[in-house]
């Protein structure tokens, strides 16, 4: 076997592998650690294609267990489980996937990036914000700001854009123009010092200091949500019930912004703050304002929030929120992947935890949110926008009418 490593280019893999067809066995195996381009295009012109793979290993391949190993159109399915063995055989753990753009990892991992850009070009929150709801409420090692300062915008950036062209320019892989603007300027990330963040001499982000918690006093509040009103102690606003004059009124919107929210229970706008509640009341908290709320309301939600020293961030009015328009992606993204049958569910999740470093895989996730709310999640962001990035799909769509996991695989 023969496992080429050479530049990332077509015409060089496809020369080398035509060079060494006339020299090796015609048993032997010709596998590429390609991490983007087609297998079956590398294996074109090449005598013998069914015995050309991918065999794409993570880097640093001594701490990185994950290996996709990738037929091309023409691989006979021997030489698949061969290479399988070998790497069980290594010690890493080998996932099966199909030969399309990104393969499998790099596709999944697509919603955090994307989804955190739109809303960066939205002016939601800011890449600090964004990060930090991403590590302290979702519970992420990594925001994808950070991620994309960590890999350097030079390296990730070509791959989504790479991935969103071959895939048709699907919109649920669509990125924004801001990376290619920062890789021309040169800010490139923990590289140069300077991405979406800024670093010292250290290599450490400077942080900017979180603002302070607003000194004011306590207003009444009520809150819509059950869960919200007992865990603040507040009392609960029942539908159709007026909110008293003059109460800040506390909302938990799925899916929808906090005007659409508003409106359509008939809130006053200017006294609504929009609570996440995806991970329960407790923990960092997110709210979110309506483009009327008055300051004076939203500070005295944001003291209320903290109150007993909880983290809070504030962000502008927003469908989804942070966490729930990117977890709901990320999920979306992998369902798609299962639907194309480009990978098992289970390869998915573990592609996912051992690629790309997430605390569990997208399709456990969902699960442990709730297909349904997510399913509702997607569908309120698409109403909101018209954006068909967020059109569920249909493995989603299903397995949340059903009541299955999305972890159930089709026979």
């Amino acid at each position: 076997m023969v496992i080429e490593a050479i530049v990332e280019a077509l015409e060089p893999k496809q020369a080398l592998f035509g060079r060494l067809a006339g020299i090796v066995g015609a048993g032997a195996i010709l596998a590429t650690k390609t991490s983007s381009l087609s297998v079956t295009a590398i294996a074109a012109g090449v005598p013998g294609p069914e015995r050309v793979a991918g065999l794409h290993f993570f880097n640093p391949v001594q701490l990185m267990r994950l290996v996709e190993v990738i037929p091309g159109l023409r691989t006979a399915p021997a030489v698949i489980d061969r290479l399988v063995a070998l790497v069980e055989g290594a010690g890493h753990v080998p996932v099966r996937a199909a030969d399309s753009p990104g393969f499998l990892a790099h596709h999944a991992g697509r919603g955090l990036h994307t989804e955190g850009l739109a809303i960066l070009r939205e002016g939601v929150a800011s890449p600090a914000q964004i990060d930090t709801v991403m590590r302290e409420a979702a519970g992420f090692r990594l925001g994808p700001f950070e991620l994309f300062d960590l890999t350097g915008l030079d390296v990730s950036f070509p791959v989504t854009r790479l991935i969103h062209e071959q895939f048709w320019h699907d919109p649920r892989l669509r990125p924004t123009h801001m990376p290619a603007n920062r890789v021309s300027g040169g800010l490139l990330g923990r590289k140069t010092a300077e991405g979406f963040h800024a670093y010292g001499p250290d290599g450490r982000i400077r942080r900017p200091a979180p603002p302070p918690v607003p000194d004011v006093a306590p207003v009444a509040a009520v809150a819509t949500d059950p869960d919200l009103a007992e865990a603040l102690g507040l009392p609960t606003l029942s539908a159709g019930e007026v909110a008293p004059t003059g109460a800040l009124i506390l909302t938990a919107p799925v899916g929808e912004e906090a005007t659409t929210h508003a409106t359509r229970l008939g809130l006053e706008a200017r006294r609504v703050l929009a609570v996440d509640l995806l991970f329960g009341p407790g923990g960092h908290r997110t709210a979110m304002t309506t483009p009327v709320t008055r300051p004076d309301m939203r500070d005295a939600a944001h003291a209320l929030l903290a109150h007993g020293g909880q983290g809070v961030t504030m962000i502008h009015d927003s469908p989804g929120f942070v966490a729930q328009r990117i977890l709901a992606t990320i999920v979306n993204i992998a369902c798609e992947i299962a639907q194309m049958r480009l990978a098992t569910p289970a390869d998915i999740d573990r592609a996912v935890t051992l690629g790309l470093g997430y605390p569990e895989g997208p399709l456990a996730l969902g699960d442990r949110l709730g297909p349904a709310r997510l399913h509702r999640i997607l569908t309120a962001m698409q109403a909101v926008t018209g954006d068909p990035r967020y059109r569920p799909s249909l493995w989603l769509r299903r397995r949340a009418m059903l009541g299955a996991s999305l972890l159930t695989p089709e026979g």
